[in-house]
């Protein structure tokens, strides 16, 4: 078996629309095609003992022990490697259960599909699972735990830690689209301008003079005390030989922290000689030239969370301990707490695996002991002089202890340091009596707090504190999302994006867009190349000035990674023709609508789906569609417009030469296509398909028909406004026309346009695409054999990875089947093709370039023009 590639998918894919993170593997069996597992002796046997929690797998059988039933009974190995990619990730903390295998149309090579949490563990659990697969057949040792541990690391290398993740979760528990925007905890919630960003638990509100405070523990101090809010006492010195005029001062028993310290780092308490002082000293320098030095000051730690100024969760933090038992050492201890099925690796629990270090020796050595010692039975032996979660310590919730005085004070505390999220930390008693009653005091006030110890409390009630955070960044009545229109089709879209995007525009919306030309906000090129994928959606959708959004999306983007969002208002398909099949299992008509039906299937259900009538695969696509749709068409007695309407519908249609909406009975027409400079006089039939799909789309919206229809007329076909699109270039002698037709339905609409033009002679620039199927090559040859007079194939570029004579060859036979004599040239230069042209170009000869021949057609052509007429 051989791993022929992996694709990561990242939003809806032709998989599954609600479950947008999914690996796809594609898998060549070789000779276990022939071997399904019950005729791989011993195969059944040796699987179930290395991952026995197999048994859970219900597969088809929808019983626990089905999959394994199904192994015994003869399964295929690609089947097998997607459960096993599934349960080891879930032995590794990832629980995730969604996976197909399916053969594709050649034999012995399958998708294997499954999902994942953190994309490189997802990765790594495909190519594991092959690796596992082969010793299982084999019969040979598999370290099983060597690539559980791997992907925990690579899990928590990636994945967001436990506050920032409790927010997004909460985000999407509330159809608020995110982003990631780093591979850390960079964090953009909802789209355009309507985003708000956040890291970790500080956000875009947070102030940065407030963050600076909380970071000085010294100025925080100071604010706090003239304020009359208790702190503890103490000074904050850098160099040694202060230390005894800080001890003299404070007296024992002290605590020192380095100044710009967090999460316990450097920290030492309950110090109580010079010696101990000194290292002390030492060790917090190693986190902060200044260290803070304060009075120990006896009770328990307590951390207050204050989010918009309201307190919403109170803890006990208990630092990482061990009872003795008057048996077992330390060491024995802590292995045996580590047990404990709360506590895991990283974050991937409840609670933290507890790890020896410098501070659990010391305070072992406090008490005159060592990790071999053995702790009388009912000793406390603390490990941690702090009680943070990461390092092993243990949060009891008692949010609703706190007396309202102490929540009086944190919450004024909130606003005297400036933080809209800010964790207070208290040493007191106890916090259902007042600080000042109890000699309780604030230690520190924390910018962007943990929240692990709210939300998964070791002892009391959970607190969904990442609720309020989601109330402060999107109160009643903000949306978190942009209007989106995604357009996709075999032929039209640039076309119709465009022309949408321009109708959004001249309404006064900022707009963003992506084409196959590039990236668009408003008239701005932001990003030039071929940008109808996931990543280039996902570029407009981050940027903070667009107000709407036009998203062409094409099936390579689709295929590769999925969509670039998760909801869309609006989903167009121009139509669905024969081009790129034979391409990534792509091989029918059927299988490309699968493809484009995801566009449809990412509508959310009040959205809209917009359909071309006359197609008949975008009829299928409608009968699924969990969405309102509408249709479009050029005749308005087609069967479906007419069943449609009859039932209330909404439909645009081309009536007696006019653009119309239909609502039903009623007819409310746009405007007449003779007005409309895009269908060149209505001449260009796909054109005004074109139309009716941008016309329609932004009626569905809610623009005005006056607003549509003034739009519509403002829209004019040129190098700038649709760049490849029908441009025509006027010379003195002859006209030059360029298009980006690239399959046969493409061609034949150019080819039904140039009926109407008449020319002395009609010259086409072909190439072939070599990715296309052999027929579809031969059949743009001899679609081009009855448009023109002359034929200059140039075929500079396209191959992927055929030979360029190859094409060429294609190309002569399509041709020959229709015009066996006609005069046809190869010349694979742009340049020189275009020289010719212009050189040899006979009065009143119409040109046309198709298919994007020649590299920067359209500027290149542009400079001749201006040259001859002396610009």
């Amino acid at each position: 078996m051989k791993i022929l590639g992996i694709q990561v998918l990242r939003g809806p894919n032709i998989w599954s629309i609600n479950r947008k993170k999914l690996i796809q593997m594609r898998l060549d069996l070789e000779e276990m095609e022939e071997r399904p597992t019950n005729l791989v002796e011993g195969f059944g046997e040796r699987i179930e003992k290395l991952i026995p929690s197999l048994y859970t797998h219900r597969c088809s059988k929808g019983e626990p022990g089905g999959f394994l039933a199904r192994i015994q009974e003869g399964t295929w190995m690609g089947h097998v490697i997607e459960h096993i990619a599934l349960e080891i990730q879930t032995l590794a903390g990832m629980d995730t259960g969604f996976g197909r295998t399916r053969q594709t149309k050649t034999e012995g090579i399958y998708n294997v599909v499954f999902s994942y949490l953190e994309e490189k563990a997802g990765v790594y659990a495909a190519e594991a699972a092959v690796n596992i697969a082969k010793a299982l057949i084999n019969g040979d040792e598999y370290d099983l735990e060597t690539d559980i541990q791997r992907m925990r690391e690579l899990r928590e290398m990636e994945r967001l830690g436990p506050s920032t993740g409790s927010i997004v979760d909460e985000a999407i528990s509330r159809d608020i689209p995110w982003i990631r925007l780093n591979k850390s905890s960079l964090v953009q919630l909802g789209y355009g301008k309507n985003q708000v960003r956040f890291r970790a638990t500080m956000t875009e509100r947070t102030n940065s003079i407030a963050v600076d405070i909380a970071c000085n523990k010294d100025e925080t101090k100071r604010l706090l005390l003239e304020s009359a809010i208790p702190v503890a006492k103490g000074v904050t010195i850098s160099n040694p030989d202060d230390l005894a005029n800080a001890i003299e001062k404070l007296g024992y028993p002290l605590v020192f922290k380095p100044l710009d310290g967090n999460h316990g780092k450097g920290a030492t308490i309950n110090v109580k000689t010079d010696e101990a002082a000194r290292a002390a000293f030492e060790y917090a320098q190693n986190y902060s030239r200044k260290v803070i030095i304060e009075r120990f000051i006896t009770g328990y730690d307590f951390r207050i969370l204050v989010i918009d100024h309201k307190m919403v969760a109170a803890a006990l933090r208990v630092p990482a301990h061990v009872t003795g038992n008057g048996q077992s050492t330390v060491q024995e201890l802590i292995d045996k707490e580590n047990l404990d099925p709360r506590r895991g690796y990283g974050h991937e629990n409840v609670l933290t695996e507890i790890t020896v270090d410098r501070d659990t020796l010391d305070l072992l050595a406090k008490k005159d002991y060592n990790l071999e010692s053995v702790p009388p039975k009912g000793e406390i032996v603390y490990l941690k002089s702090t009680a943070n979660l990461s390092t092993g310590g243990t949060s009891i919730d008692v949010t609703d202890l706190v007396h309202p005085q102490n929540v009086f004070i944190s919450e004024r505390i909130s606003r005297i340091i400036g933080l809209d999220i800010c964790g207070i930390d208290i040493m007191a008693e106890n916090l259902t009596q007042p600080l000042p009653e109890n000699g309780g005091v604030v230690l520190e006030v924390n910018a962007a707090p943990g929240f692990r110890m709210h939300l998964a409390p070791s002892e009391g009630l959970p607190r969904n504190v990442a609720a309020p955070v989601i109330d402060m960044l999107y109160p009643p009545g903000k949306s978190a999302r942009i209007p989106i229109i995604a357009v996709t089709g075999t032929n039209g879209k640039t076309t119709t994006s465009r022309l949408i995007a321009h109708i959004v525009k001249s309404n006064g919306t900022r707009v963003g867009f992506t084409t196959s030309d590039g990236i668009y906000v408003q008239n701005t090129l932001l990003m030039k190349g071929d940008t109808t994928g996931p990543v280039s959606a996902e570029f407009i959708l981050r940027d903070p000035t667009v107000e709407f959004a036009v998203l062409e999306t094409a099936r390579g983007g689709i295929l590769r990674a999925g969509l670039g969002f998760n909801k869309c208002d609006i989903g167009v398909i121009t139509n669905i023709q024969e081009d790129h099949l034979g391409i990534s299992d792509i091989h029918t008509l059927e299988d490309l609508t699968r493809v484009k039906a995801v566009v449809i299937g990412a509508v959310k259900r009040s959205g809209w789906a917009v359909l071309n009538a006359d197609n008949k695969y975008c009829i299928k696509v409608a009968g699924k569609a969990d969405c309102n749709f509408a249709y479009f068409s050029m005749d308005e007695n087609n069967p479906v417009i007419v069943e449609h309407c009859k039932k209330g519908g909404v439909a645009a249609i081309y009536e007696s030469g006019y653009i119309t909406i239909k609502k039903g009975d009623w007819k409310i027409r746009v405007e007449k296509v003779t007005h409309i400079p895009l269908t060149f006089g209505g001449t260009v039939d796909f054109m005004i398909q074109n139309v009716l799909a941008a016309t329609l789309a932004t009626f569905l919206w809610g623009y005005k028909i006056e607003d549509i229809r003034m739009s519509l007329e403002t829209f004019i076909p040129s190098a700038a406004q649709t760049p490849g699109r029908m441009n025509t270039f006027r010379f003195k002698e002859f006209k030059i026309l360029i298009d980006f037709a690239h399959n046969a339905n493409g061609y034949n609409g150019v080819k039904d346009y140039l009926k109407s033009i008449e020319a002395t002679e009609h010259v086409g620039v072909i190439s072939a695409t070599g990715d296309r199927r052999h027929e579809d090559i031969r059949e743009t040859g001899r679609i081009a054999a009855r448009m023109f007079d002359k034929i200059i194939i140039c075929q500079e570029k396209y191959l992927r990875g055929r030979n360029a004579q190859d094409l060429i060859d294609l190309l002569m036979e399509g041709i020959a089947d229709v015009k066996p004599d006609i005069e046809v040239i190869i010349n694979n230069s742009g340049d020189d093709c275009l020289k010719y042209l212009i050189a040899t170009a006979k009065s009143g000869s119409f040109i046309t370039i198709l298919s994007g021949t020649i590299d920067d057609a359209v500027a290149k052509v542009s400079d001749y023009l201006d040259k001859e007429f002396g610009v």
